[in-house]
């Protein structure tokens, strides 16, 4: 039986896409939801095109009340019954209670060789640090914020001339393939991390 995928977003949902797209023949999951915090997501109406359930909860209306915001995420969520979670550019910091919830089975993809830069702005400061490659994660989620057991990696060279936005358009095309190969993986029970080159 194929297990059921929710997706959540906060912008365009490139690597929504890609994920669901992947999600055919004889892949071990399915796209059941795409949800966001953000209703005007652009991501949103891409998943309705491709046929996915789609859900917002506007994390604004909640005023800072992350618990509130969540409770109420939650419930979209748990409606669709899944057995992933995969955090597609889903940019709120989920609270510990909402992560133990899900544990083993939430999912992220981060822009940086982890453990190297949590958090954001990661292409800067892998340039500022003079580093000669970057690349992207994909980890369990885990309490702390980009942290938790690697799935996958995929490295870049970092060029000459290069500003945070080229090298950030060079590292999502290999989210891109990144991120459905480690939830392939991780649909069929494999935890091996996945180092793409």
């Amino acid at each position: 039986m194929s297990k059921r995928v929710a997706i959540l977003i906060s912008g365009g949902g490139s690597n929504m896409v890609k994920l669901a797209e992947s999600m055919v023949g004889d892949h071990p999951a399915r796209p059941v939801l795409v949800a966001s915090n953000d209703p005007q997501a652009g991501g949103l109406a891409r998943a309705a095109q491709m046929g996915i359930a789609t859900a917002a909860v506007d994390h604004r209306a909640f005023k800072g009340d992350r618990p509130a915001f969540e409770a109420a995420l939650l419930e979209k969520i748990e409606a669709a019954a899944p057995d992933i979670i995969c955090l597609a550019g889903f940019m709120r910091v989920l609270t510990e209670g909402f992560v133990r919830r899900f544990e083993g089975r939430m999912i992220n993809i981060h822009p940086s060789l982890l453990p190297l830069y949590k958090g954001l702005h990661t292409h800067q400061r892998a340039l500022d640090a003079g580093d000669t490659q970057a690349g992207c994660t994909v980890h369990e989620v885990t309490a702390a914020l980009d942290d938790g057991p690697i799935l996958g990696q995929a490295r870049v060279p970092v060029m000459a001339g290069d500003t945070a936005e080229s090298l950030a358009a060079r590292v999502l095309v290999q989210e891109h393939a990144l991120y459905p190969a480690v939830l392939r993986r991780f649909a069929s029970g494999d935890r091996a991390p996945l180092y793409l080159p």
